[in-house]
């Protein structure tokens, strides 16, 4: 979909303008609480492939989190282009990336199977949507959420994980990320692989 952000939202979404409008203020707001600018009217639209293929590399070379952090500040508060290889080689070189190392990746596959999965572990996880959580592969936080249902999914997850010796994700069908009401009453869900 083309056009204004809010258009974008409502469409992926199957919202009102005025429901995703409110979306969009709802985030903009925590943002700003959190000393953010977000500016939705200048996000551009992009595939972010490329973008999450870079994000390995910087995983690779420890700048992981710091290439994250100038890509989101790109692409939601400068309007950055955050699909084309200008606008990514920019914003991971400033992150810490090499240049050289930066245009290699940008110009083959590597990474993609690694992207891919991620793909494919989100999909088993029931994740649809940004952002998401999930706290040792056993439980799942969809959406903005505040600091304080985090805490609680975070001891959730401590508790559930000395109660139980074993370290795999639940595998319930009826509890997969997502998709039941109930395992996601508290806006946590207990997730599988």
């Amino acid at each position: 979909v083309e056009g204004p952000y809010v258009d974008r939202l409502a469409s992926k979404y199957g919202t009102t303008t005025a429901q995703a409008q409110a979306m969009i203020d709802r985030m903009t707001a925590q943002a700003a609480a959190e000393g953010l600018a977000f500016d939705f009217d200048a996000a551009q639209p992009g595939n972010t492939f490329d973008a999450h293929r870079l994000l390995q590399l910087a995983a690779d070379r420890g700048v992981q989190r710091e290439v994250k952090t100038r890509f989101l500040a790109g692409y939601l508060s400068e309007g950055a282009a955050i699909g084309t290889a200008d606008a990514l080689r920019a914003l991971a070189t400033d992150g810490g990336l090499d240049a050289a190392a930066v245009d290699a990746v940008l110009a083959g596959d590597r990474y993609a199977d690694a992207v891919r999965a991620d793909e494919r572990q989100a999909r088993a996880y029931g994740i649809s949507g940004v952002p998401f959580f999930v706290f040792d592969r056993r439980i799942g936080v969809s959406g903005a959420q505040p600091p304080e249902l985090l805490h609680q999914a975070l001891a959730q997850t401590w508790q559930t994980t000395a109660d139980t010796p074993e370290t795999q994700p639940t595998s319930s069908s009826s509890s997969r990320a997502g998709h039941d009401a109930a395992a996601c009453a508290d806006g946590s869900c207990a997730v599988h692989s």
